[in-house]
């Protein structure tokens, strides 16, 4: 088994199955032909052709591009063209940091293809006997990934609240955390990836961090999120990673991104160079 392996899972897609979306001059998701063609139906915020999708060039204001696109995506969940939306809405940009086009809600964003971000927070722990990370398992009633490995934080980055907020309302809501522990979080990177999934493509950015927690804390889950947590040793969380497909797809890449940054994969290591620029492929 390998690492690598990981990489390549969170990498597959196929530009041929996908046309773009557009807002003015800018790309800005893929979209698949078959829901591209749900949007015709909106002939006043969309404009639809074999080859592009592209917002309505008459909704112009930030407002107005939210109004539009909201009253599209709750029609297609009432037709059953999508299973149902979130309520948390996600900035859709090229670039994070710049000043969003419109908003989508999160439940949306697979079908329009538009990048996504989020963060992931490694809980290190120094022992007697080594280095251990906290391993969070996700609850079994859980919509997405039900029973599988996580961070013991990690959520998404919605729009309207700064990433240190959003951190520590995760930290709060999924371990239990206290805001003045969660403040000694360190950004460490990101990693970044592009997969085909049912619903459509996803091109996500996540945020790193690290925290060294004390021996006494122990992670208390308060939303659900997180069924049970493990202390592991370092070479444990290593080595389900490398043989096992137990983590969430995209936790596998935050625990190689650790196991790197940390020297323990290093340039030795025969897969070291392509997980190095595996990580950062958008």
């Amino acid at each position: 088994m390998s690492y690598a392996r990981h990489i390549h899972f969170c990498n597959q897609w196929n530009p041929a199955g996908f046309i773009p979306f557009v807002v003015g001059d800018a790309q800005l998701g893929w979209m698949r032909p078959a829901f591209a063609r749900e949007l015709r139906r909106f002939p006043a915020s969309f404009v639809v052709d074999d080859a592009c999708v592209a917002l309505h060039p008459a909704l112009r204001s930030f407002e107005a591009r939210n109004s539009a696109v909201a009253e599209a995506l709750d029609d297609l969940v009432r037709e059953g063209v999508l299973d149902h939306v979130m309520g948390e809405l996600f900035p859709v940009l090229q670039t994070w940091g710049e000043a969003p086009a419109f908003l989508l809600d999160r439940a949306a964003v697979s079908a329009f293809g538009t990048r996504s971000f989020g963060q992931h927070l490694n809980g290190i722990v120094p022992t007697e006997s080594g280095v251990s990370m906290w391993i969070g398992r996700r609850s079994a009633d859980r919509y997405s990934f039900p029973d599988q490995l996580d961070q013991m934080v990690a959520g998404g980055l919605p729009f309207g609240i700064a990433p240190e907020e959003n951190l520590a309302k995760e930290c709060e809501e999924e371990a239990g955390m206290q805001a003045e522990l969660a403040a000694s979080a360190v950004a460490t990177g990101s990693i970044s990836y592009r997969r085909e999934t049912p619903a459509g493509l996803r091109s996500d950015t996540i945020f790193c961090y690290d925290i060294t927690l004390p021996l006494s804390f122990k992670p208390v889950c308060t939303d659900g999120e997180v069924g049970e947590f493990y202390l592991w040793p370092l070479e444990e969380v290593a080595r389900v990673v490398r043989e096992t497909d137990e983590f969430k797809a995209n936790c596998n890449l935050v625990v190689i991104d650790f196991l790197l940054r940390h020297g323990l994969i290093d340039s030795d290591h025969p897969e070291f160079a392509e997980l190095r620029s595996g990580l950062h492929l958008l």
